[in-house]
C-alpha cells in the first residue's frame, strides 16, 4: 500500500507530465536459477529457484514485483517483493523495496500484518550509481528502515546497511560484472546481537557474474549467466547458473 501510494503521488508531481506525453510500458520475464543466492546469502536452500518479474514504467518511474520460489517442497520460506524505483538521467536510481519473506511455520505469513514487531515485511531504501559507457563502475548503498530487520539487545532496529561496488566489462562475446559487497553494521557481540548480513562488519558478497547470449535459432537467443560468489564472513562459496526468458 505504501509503494502504491508513493507511485500515485510521484505521478502527480513529475514535472512536465501535464503538458507532455510520457512513455509507458509493461515488462515481464522469468529467471530460472540453479540456486537463490542474494548478497552472499543462500536464501533458497539447495533447490533451483523460479524468479518472475513484472514491471510497469511511466517515464523514469518504475513499479515492479519480483519473486523467488523454490522448487523444493521442504522449503517453507518464499519471497514476493514490490519495489518503486526512479531513474535520474539513466545514471542514478533511487529505490524503495518491500521485501516479503514469510515463513509458513511462523505467525508472519500474513501479508497484511503491518505490526513491525511481527510482520514478514522488510522495507529498504537504496540509492545507486548505475555507471555509464565511459564510467563502467557502479555503486549502491542500501539500508533497512522498517519491519523484519535484525534487532539490537534493547529491541531497537539495527538499520542494517549494505554497500556494493561493481565494475562492468566485456571480453569478446561475454559481458562480466565484478562486485564487492560490504556491510558496515556492527552488532555488539557482548550483548548477543546479530546483524541482518552477519555478526560483524565486513565483506559478505565478493565475486564475478559472466553473461552470454547463446544463439538457438536465427531469431532466438538464450541469455545465460554464471556467478561465482564468496561470502568471507560466512565462510561460504557458491557457483550459480541461470537462464532468462
Amino acid at each position: 500500500m505504501l509503494l502504491i501510494s508513493l507511485t500515485i503521488a510521484s505521478l502527480m508531481f513529475v514535472p512536465g507530465q501535464a503538458s507532455a506525453q510520457v512513455e509507458t510500458s509493461f515488462n515481464t520475464g522469468v529467471d530460472l536459477m540453479s540456486r537463490y543466492v542474494w548478497r552472499g546469502m543462500n536464501l533458497g536452500g539447495s533447490s533451483p529457484s523460479i524468479q518472475p518479474t513484472l514491471e510497469y514504467s511511466v517515464g523514469n518511474l518504475t513499479l515492479g514485483a519480483w519473486g523467488a520460489f523454490s522448487m523444493s517442497d521442504g522449503l517453507t520460506v518464499q519471497e514476493t517483493d514490490l519495489y518503486l524505483s526512479y531513474s535520474i538521467k539513466e545514471m542514478f536510481s533511487i529505490t524503495v523495496t518491500d521485501y516479503f519473506l514469510p515463513d509458513e511455520t511462523l505467525d508472519n505469513n500474513n501479508y497484511f500484518e503491518f505490526d513491525q514487531d511481527s510482520t514478514g515485511h522488510l522495507l529498504e531504501a537504496s540509492v545507486s550509481f548505475d555507471g555509464t559507457d565511459k564510467i563502467p563502475f557502479t555503486l549502491m548503498a542500501a539500508v533497512n528502515f522498517w519491519g523484519a530487520d535484525a534487532l539490537k539487545a534493547d529491541g531497537k532496529k539495527q538499520y542494517s546497511t549494505y554497500l556494493e561496488l561493481g565494475f562492468n566489462g566485456s571480453c569478446k562475446e561475454l559481458d562480466y560484472n565484478l562486485f564487492a559487497g560490504f556491510t558496515p553494521t556492527s552488532p555488539d557481540e557482548d550483548k548477543g546481537e546479530t546483524g541482518f548480513y552477519g555478526d560483524k562488519a565486513g565483506f559478505v558478497n565478493l565475486g564475478i557474474t559472466v553473461s552470454k547470449e547463446i544463439q538457438i535459432t536465427d531469431k532466438f537467443s538464450l541469455p545465460v549467466t554464471t556467478s561465482f560468489i564468496v561470502n568471507p564472513m560466512a565462510e561460504n562459496v557458491f557457483l550459480v547458473v541461470g537462464i532468462s526468458l
